[in-house]
Parts: C-alpha cells; structure tokens; sequence
C-alpha cells in the first residue's frame, strides 16, 4: 500500500476542522493523564517510608510497574491498528482508574498497619502490576491517534504538543500532591476519579481516528526493537530514560535527608520542584521545539549535555534551591529531548507502522523505569550522591555514542 496515498486518504476522511477538535480533545486527556502518571512521584517515598519499607523496596515497586508498562505498550499498540485508537485508550483510561482504586486500597491498609512487612510490599507489587499492565494502553494508542492527524512535515510539532499537554499534566499533578498535608493518600483517590473522568471525556468527545476509517487488505508486518530503521533511537530512549528515572525515583529520599524533611513535607517541598521540571519541560516543548523546528537528533544533542550538568548539581549539592534549580533544568532538557525521541522513531517507519512504532516507542520509557528505580534504590543505600553520579556517567556515555548513531541513521536515509 502506497504511504502517500494513505495519509491523503486520512486526510479525506477528516476535515480541518475535525482534525482540530480531535486535536484539542486528545491534548486534554493527555493534560489528565500527566497528572495520573506525576501525582505518586512525590508521595510514594515519604508513604513508603511511613509504611516501613526500605529504599530498594520503595523503587522497586515503581520499577516492577514500569516493566508492566514495558511488556504491554508494544502489545497495545499492535492492538490499537486492529482495535481502533479510541477504543484501546478508554481501556487504558478506564484501566487506570480502576487500578489506582486497588492501589490506594492496598495503601490505607498498609498506613493502618493492617498489612506489614514481605506481605505488604508483596500487595503493592501485585496491585501495581494489575495497575500498570492496564493503563499502559493509553499512551501508546494517543501518540499513534496525534501520529494519524499530522502530516510527516509536522510530526516533530505534534508529538512536541502531545509532550506538552502531558507535561502541564505533570505540573498539575504535584501540585495536587499537596493535598498530602491534609492526608498523604487523598491525591491519589482524586486522581482516580479525575481518570474515570477522562475516560468519559475521550468517550463522548474524541471522534474516531482516520486511520480507523481506512480499510486495509495487507497485513500489519510486525515491527521489532531491532529494526535498524528505529534501533538509533530505541538506545538513545532507553538509556535517556534509566537515568532520568532513576534520579527521578530517588529525589525524593534527597529532599527529605538533605534537608531533614517529614513526609508531609517532602511531599510538598518535592511537589514544588516537580511542577517546576514539569513547567520547564512545557516550555521547552510548547515553546522551543515549535520554533527552533530542528531536526529530532539535533535536539536530543542539546537535550544530553543539559541533563548531565542537572544530574551533577544534584549530586554536588544538598541546599533546596539548587536541587529544585537541578530538576527545573532537568525538566527543561527532558522537554526537547522525548518528543524528539519520539517524533524520530515515528518518522523512521511508514503510516502503516505507527501503532507499532509507537506501541515500542512508548515502552522505551517503562523499560528505563524499571531498571533506573530499582539501580537508583540500591545505590542510594550506599552512597545518597552515586544515584546521580551514575545517571551523569550514563549520560555522559550516551553523548559520545551520539556521533555514531547519527551516520547508522545518514546511512539508512540513503540507502532508501
């Protein structure tokens, strides 16, 4: 089937203004779906804390959530070319609220003193596994949904405004953490129902998604994590999100034994700087990927040696301005470098292979989060400062491997 020819059929199918609304509507649930995702980084350490559990067990449950996310994404976004986009991100929006019900449960048990020890950091893992292998439809099937109503020109534009609906998501959702002063678990079952919400919204409101109207008579080809089309930018997202994940799961304990903070305050101080990454990030995507219009590589070249300044000062410094000033500049480099991830793996393969693409795109991020929590968990037993020192060597490595990468993608271009 021509790829050409597909996307002017697309096109046919909806007119400028539905693409629009479609637009706005899809940028609004991913608003919701930032929050859902950036509301427990703040409160799962001091809650976990609360409850007894060690660092390591505290990351692992993040890290063991995430390989869910990991397995699942490629799956679901196999399923959203057969299934349709809509339906397979109301399973995951629906999904996500029903699994943070069972989370924040299994919560209030383990505050109350109901479940203590191995049987309650066996619960969390479960209860986050049922969790996570659920919601992971929901990304994976809207950046295929944004990857159907841009043009190849514009796709670097559109992932960038995915990146920033999640991103003001990510700054509401800290800011809701702060709720925590009140009691450390009713964020989360805010979350929960603002998810259901969502998944009603995107009901009623997205319409379906062009390529949903396109009859096919050649099957999908399976796309795979080696495919040298897309194997530059799956090591580049990879190692690009283990070291953010793994600084990212262990702030927390930085903030509260730097300063000498209880979890109520963790929450908020850690809140605080969260919604200023995620501010930082919105910016870099709403504002510097729109207009500097480069190139994805090119952007993750600036991305890189930004996040290893920020994971530097955080491992150098222990006041609260310079870690929340680290996390802001991380935020900001983080900004450019995922849609460009993203937009670079979606304009690698053809229209026929964006579920696909963007099923094992999405799992780049989920495959850092496991490793990086659990990494981070252990060495911040050690040493509270080798988290960051690692993730800094990390992308320090991946900055000199970034030249080669560069020619294996030259050269793929023009061998086409």
């Amino acid at each position: 089937m021509n790829h050409n020819t597909d996307l002017e059929e697309a096109d046919n199918l909806m007119d400028d203004q539905a693409l629009t609304y479609a637009r706005r509507v899809l940028l609004t649930s991913l608003v919701i779906v930032g929050m859902g995702f950036s509301v427990l980084f703040p409160l799962l350490a001091p809650i976990g804390r609360e409850m007894g559990l060690s660092e390591f067990q505290i990351t692992s449950i993040i890290g063991s959530s995430s390989l869910a996310v990991f397995l699942g994404s490629p799956i679901w976004g196999r399923l959203s070319d057969s299934l349709g986009r809509k339906r397979v991100m109301l399973i995951g929006l629906f999904g996500f609220s029903a699994g943070t019900i069972l989370f924040n449960s299994v919560l209030n048990l383990g505050l109350q003193g109901s479940l203590t020890g191995s049987a309650l950091f066996a619960a969390l893992i479960l209860a986050r596994l049922c969790h996570a292998s659920v919601m992971s439809a929901a990304m994976p099937a809207a950046t295929a949904y944004m990857a159907d109503i841009t043009t190849l020109e514009n796709r670097t534009k559109g992932m960038g405004a995915s990146g920033a609906a999640n991103n003001l998501g990510s700054i509401l959702g800290p800011a809701l953490a702060g709720l925590a002063v009140f009691s450390l678990l009713l964020p989360l079952w805010l979350i929960a129902f603002l998810a259901f919400l969502n998944g009603l919204f995107v009901w009623r409101f997205l319409p379906q998604s062009p390529k949903a109207k396109i009859k096919r008579t050649e099957k999908v080809a399976t796309l795979r994590y080696t495919d040298p089309r897309i194997l530059p930018f799956i090591i580049v997202g990879v190692l690009m999100f283990m070291g953010f994940a793994l600084v990212q799961q262990t702030m927390g304990f930085r903030f509260q034994d730097a300063l000498g903070l209880s979890a109520q305050e963790t929450a908020r101080v850690l809140g605080l700087a969260m919604m200023l990454s995620a501010g930082a990030s919105l910016f870099a995507q709403g504002v510097v990927v729109q207009r500097l219009r480069l190139a994805p590589f090119e952007l993750l070249r600036l991305a890189i040696p930004l996040l290893i300044i920020s994971f530097s000062i955080m491992a150098l410094y222990q006041t609260q301005l310079m870690l929340t000033l680290a996390m802001g500049l991380q935020g900001f480099a983080m900004g450019m470098a995922a849609p460009a991830f993203m937009a670079g793996a979606s304009l690698a393969v053809s229209t026929e292979e964006q579920g696909a693409v963007a099923g094992i795109a999405s799992s780049c991020g989920p495959l850092g989060f496991t490793v990086g929590p659990i990494f981070g968990g252990l060495l911040y037993q050690i040493n509270p400062v080798l988290p960051f020192a690692f993730a800094a060597t990390v992308y320090i490595i991946l900055m000199l491997c970034m030249g080669r990468l560069r020619k294996n993608i030259t050269s793929q271009k023009t061998s086409r």
